[in-house]
């Protein structure tokens, strides 16, 4: 008889887990997958579309909540752990609460998920939610295209909505964003790849993303969110470190894998990092992944307005998952009301609204600053409401968006800009050459 599954995720690697591994093996059987991390993602199914001929009725999306109810009902044989950026003592009492409830348990598995591509791929991934990817990913990618290479990137999937539409997205227009319905957090991560004139691709079949991908590609770049591992075989493995949170790349997973196989391990933040914090990293790079080529860089700030900041009262609004479950307590736009010194950072605790007053009751550690958390149509209202409410003279955005194009902000308002710096830059052009291209 086939072995009863469940796989735990949070509505995107868990997908890819059960696509590349369990969806055609016989001797098992996915009887539902738990969801976590992402409001509102439970309670739906994955589709029989995607799941395939073994599954006609789809698989059931449930609460972790009820994880042990769910093994004992579905007379549950192994669980498979399938998110990401959380603690190592988080797995482990996960697996306390599987065993506890008569079943065995296992991490999701690497190289198994880990897709072959006919064009070389770049991945860039980190060690944590928030070390400074996506400037690593826009300068990789600015330097592709500089070499007169096609570059198609391939983004960490989100699919929040109707997972049989979102089975294989393009975006290449700021319409496609619309059209598809994209939630703030997939704006985020597309946006900058668009504004730049590239395709991106994101969704739920990653087989069929990498595959379109090769189509109109030189090379494909993985950009890995949440600290994933990647989910296509690497031909160039960058991962970013965060000295802020030293230690925090061997004990989080799966960012301890990306700190471990990485053939880059770039430092970043070096401009504000702590120099103890630095040195423990270097000597866990020492210990743990000696053969990985280090590069230091920073990412300095660039504010549209700085008359927003100086002497002002200012809200802050930064990244979302970056102060949820990635555990910041500050960001770019935090960075930039203190270096334009602005009088004081206003906190936004008794004006919340709606979801965002239990956004700071799960994660009563954000600083003083709002977070950005866009999942849907209610999350963005509140979002705007929260704004409207805070008593200040002017308003920080520290996303990676233009926030004032995704809710109204009635107040005056800037955008704080982070690249990474030309030392970074010089050092990533060093090993994409030598490693995917001959040296002219």
């Amino acid at each position: 008889m086939a072995r009863n599954v469940v796989i735990m995720g949070a509505a995107g690697k868990d997908f890819h887990v059960f696509n590349t591994v369990y969806r055609g093996d016989p001797n098992q059987r996915v009887v539902a997958f738990t969801a976590t991390q992402i409001p509102g993602i439970d309670g739906r199914r994955y589709p029989p579309e995607l799941a395939g001929p073994s599954y006609p009725k789809g698989i059931e999306i449930l609460p972790e909540d009820d994880l042990e109810k769910i093994i004992d009902a579905r007379k549950v044989d192994h669980v498979v752990f399938a998110y990401s950026d959380v603690s190592y003592d988080t797995v482990e009492q996960h697996r306390a609460r599987v065993v506890g409830a008569g079943a065995t348990f296992e991490t999701a598995p690497t190289d198994e998920t880990m897709l072959k591509s006919t064009k070389p791929v770049i991945a860039v991934g980190a060690v944590r939610t928030g070390c400074g990817k996506s400037q690593t990913s826009r300068a990789v990618v600015e330097m592709l295209a500089s070499m007169g290479k096609k570059v198609v990137a391939a983004r960490h999937p989100m699919p929040y909505g109707d997972l049989a539409k979102q089975a294989c997205q393009r975006f290449a227009t700021l319409e496609d964003l619309e059209k598809h319905e994209c939630t703030i957090e997939e704006m985020e991560e597309y946006e900058p790849y668009i504004s730049r004139g590239m395709v991106v691709y994101a969704g739920v079949d990653y087989e069929m993303i990498l595959r379109e991908a090769e189509k109109e590609a030189d090379v494909v770049l993985w950009d890995g969110g949440n600290n994933d591992i990647p989910f296509f075989a690497p031909d160039l493995y960058i991962t970013v470190v965060d000295p802020h949170r030293a230690g925090h790349e061997l004990s989080y997973y799966p960012g301890r894998e990306n700190f471990e196989r990485a053939d880059v391990l770039l430092f970043n933040k070096m401009d504000s990092a702590p120099a103890a914090g630095v040195k423990q990293v270097q000597a866990n790079a020492e210990r743990y992944n000696p053969k990985a080529v280090r590069i230091y860089a920073d990412s300095p700030l660039r504010v549209e307005n700085p008359d927003c900041i100086r002497g002002k009262k200012v809200l802050v609004v930064e990244d979302g998952p970056t102060l949820t479950h990635g555990g910041m307590t500050l960001g770019a736009g935090t960075l930039a009301a203190k270096q334009y010194e602005a009088a004081e950072l206003v906190d936004p605790r008794p004006w919340l609204v709606g979801t965002l007053k239990e956004t700071f009751e799960n994660y009563p550690g954000i600083g003083t600053l709002l977070p950005a958390m866009g999942y849907g149509a209610a999350q963005c209202q509140d979002l705007q409401e929260t704004i409207a409410n805070v008593e200040c003279d002017s308003v920080v955005i520290g996303t990676p968006i233009d926030l004032s194009r995704v809710v109204t902000i009635d107040k005056p308002h800037t955008r704080v800009h982070y690249d990474l710096s030309a030392a970074g830059r010089e050092g990533l052009r060093e090993q994409i050459e030598a490693k995917l291209f001959a040296r002219a």
